[in-house]
């Protein structure tokens, strides 16, 4: 059901202080079910069908591109669904428009305090919300999990994984850049960029493949997910005025800005071949 939405992807290449990038703009696919959530999203709406469940539950933040992506995507094909939102103090107050698009798609929003939302892979946690929401099917937060892979290896083509050396994406939740790494040539790098502090989505990584041509740096998250600064805000700005290609805060600027950082550093050289993920998220931009 998800190929009959799907369009070409195209390719922009730019020069950035000398090195050529070629950004492949996944969030070209669809304009709500954006970027890599179009790839995390389709077989787990493919097994849920398969199931014979027409209701979907997941999980995210106020600001989640996959909760407004999920709740897109079961208007679209016929599904109820449920988003379990991190913060209890949200339910009173004006939803944002991250959470005014899922709702205004249909999902029903299920405030949740900080510390239940931590225990969100717990199975004790997700056999209650099993009993509150009977013949749900359960997408983890970010849509990680082994469907979503699946769905992750198809961003990279035969010409991708032979025509570049080293590919870079924004990281949140880990499916993404682990679909990006099962689908690598042993000769390609995979360059992950947090958005998030700390080292534990490198261990989370790690544990979804076997392969080693990766690293995920926390060097250009700006203290963490959501979190900005106005040298990002004006990096964004400029990049978007000289290159015309739109980028958001929490991934995408992130990453472009953290790639710039490195070509300046000589950590990125003239002669690799790089292939720039375009995850989408615009829904999440922050307008000047």
């Amino acid at each position: 059901m998800f190929d009959s939405i799907a369009n070409n992807i195209p390719y922009e290449q730019l020069q950035m202080h000398g090195v050529q990038l070629t950004i492949k703009r996944l969030d070209s696919v669809h304009p709500q079910i954006s970027g890599n959530k179009f790839f995390k999203l389709k077989y787990n709406f493919a097994e849920a069908q398969q199931q014979g469940l027409t209701k979907i539950l997941t999980f995210g933040g106020a600001y989640s591109n996959h909760i407004a992506a999920t709740a897109f995507a079961a208007h679209k094909f016929g599904f109820e669904s449920v988003g379990i939102i991190r913060g209890e103090e949200l339910a009173d107050k004006p939803l944002n428009p991250t959470l005014k698009t899922a709702q205004n798609f249909g999902m029903q929003l299920h405030f949740v305090s900080r510390e239940a939302y931590r225990q969100k892979q717990q199975a004790s946690y997700l056999e209650q919300l099993s009993l509150l929401y009977p013949q749900h099917y359960i997408i983890p937060e970010g849509g990680t999990n082994q469907l979503a892979i699946q769905g992750c290896k198809e961003i990279l083509t035969a010409s991708d994984t032979a025509n570049f050396d080293l590919i870079c994406t924004a990281a949140g939740t880990g499916g993404t850049i682990a679909g990006l790494i099962e689908a690598s040539s042993a000769e390609q790098k995979i360059l992950g960029f947090s958005a998030l502090k700390g080292n534990f989505l490198t261990a989370d990584v790690a544990q979804l493949t076997r392969k080693k041509n990766w690293r995920i740096t926390d060097e250009y998250c700006f203290g963490g997910y959501a979190k900005t600064s106005a040298q990002l805000m004006q990096f964004i700005h400029d990049f978007e005025q000289k290159y015309g290609i739109p980028l958001e805060q929490i991934y995408t600027g992130k990453m472009l800005y953290g790639i710039e950082q490195m070509i300046l550093q000589g950590q990125i050289l003239p002669q690799q071949r790089i292939l720039v993920i375009h995850s989408g998220g615009l829904q999440g931009k922050i307008q000047p």
